[in-house]
């Protein structure tokens, strides 16, 4: 097990050089010109080069990098550009814990329900049952999630007036309520993580229900439920473990929509604005971040699969 940590956390660090190479790379060739945009479409040139000259934009582009990312490890991300006298550093915290909390809230919809969803249709295979579980989760992930998020808005928000239209309560309600405020936000996140989860699930109980030592349970009399419990499920989760380490990554990075369509003050929305502001700090702070969350997060995954197969953590 010490082995396989080792080996991940190696593969993690030239991963991490390689994306943060990638995401400087790319933020500095946005368009327009950082003083300019700052200053204004009127401000003097010189006022403009001098601005420039002060963020260190006159600089080598491989100098600027070296200094960036030097101070990402050291954790002085800078200043905002939007807003200035906040730290970048804050700003990604606090945006991260809301991300946090509505992927976690998602996460805990998501993941019963579509191991339940995939291990029922696996121990139903060929069945009616399995066929219209699969077609429906596999048809809920082709629609994005602006396109179901409104459809769901409309419904529950204007329609019925059952849920809120926003993630965000108001200011002084105790935190309990926000959880009724993410229902709808973690809505569109499911119905497109289930089928992905949900098939990996069931494949995973159809490999396992073929294997001799189920049969051997079987012929044994241990009760259903025993033997789907005690040997189907712990087999059969390894592959669909794998699928949710990496789907948690992209929960986290794939909040974009969802957090611009609701209006809620997630490390996405604040990506998104940084972009748009062109921000730097914040946008490079902001990818780079969700860049360390989904490499965490398969590095979890991989624990976890390498303790439910022994064969794995002893090849390791």
């Amino acid at each position: 097990m010490a082995r396989l940590i080792a080996r991940r956390l190696l593969l993690i660090l030239p991963t991490l050089i390689l994306v943060s190479i990638l995401v400087f790379a790319l933020s500095e060739v946005l368009p327009g010109d950082l003083g300019r945009f700052i200053l204004g479409p009127y401000a003097p040139e010189a006022s403009v080069k001098q601005l420039d000259h002060n963020l260190g934009l006159d600089k080598p582009i491989y100098v600027r990098y070296v200094e960036w990312a030097g101070h990402f490890v050291t954790g002085h991300w800078g200043t905002s550009y939007q807003f200035q006298t906040e730290s970048v550093f804050s700003i990604v915290v606090h945006a991260l814990a809301n991300s946090l909390l509505l992927a976690g809230f998602a996460l805990v919809l998501i993941v019963p329900t579509s191991i339940f969803v995939g291990v029922y249709a696996g121990l139903r295979r060929d069945s009616l049952r399995d066929r219209v579980i699969t077609v429906s989760s596999l048809s809920m992930t082709v629609i994005p999630e602006f396109v179901s998020g409104v459809i769901l808005i409309v419904i529950f928000a204007v329609v019925l007036n059952w849920l809120p239209s926003t993630a965000i309560p108001a200011p002084g309600s105790p935190f309990i309520d926000r959880f009724y405020y993410l229902i709808l936000p973690a809505i569109p996140l499911m119905l497109i993580e289930l089928g992905y989860i949900a098939r990996m699930a069931r494949v995973g109980t159809v490999q396992v229900l073929n294997q001799p030592y189920i049969r051997t349970a079987v012929l044994k009399g241990l009760p259903k439920r025993r033997v789907v419990l005690g040997h189907v499920l712990r087999n059969a989760l390894v592959p669909t473990v794998t699928v949710i380490g990496s789907q948690v990554g992209w929960l986290i990075g794939g909040l974009v929509v969802i957090e611009f369509l609701f209006v809620y003050p997630g490390i996405g929305n604040y990506m998104v604005n940084a972009a748009l502001n062109h921000d730097l700090p914040l946008l490079e702070a902001c990818v780079l971040v969700i860049a360390v969350i989904y490499l965490v997060s398969n590095l979890v995954a991989d624990i976890v699969v390498a303790l439910l197969n022994p064969r794995i953590r002893k090849a390791g």
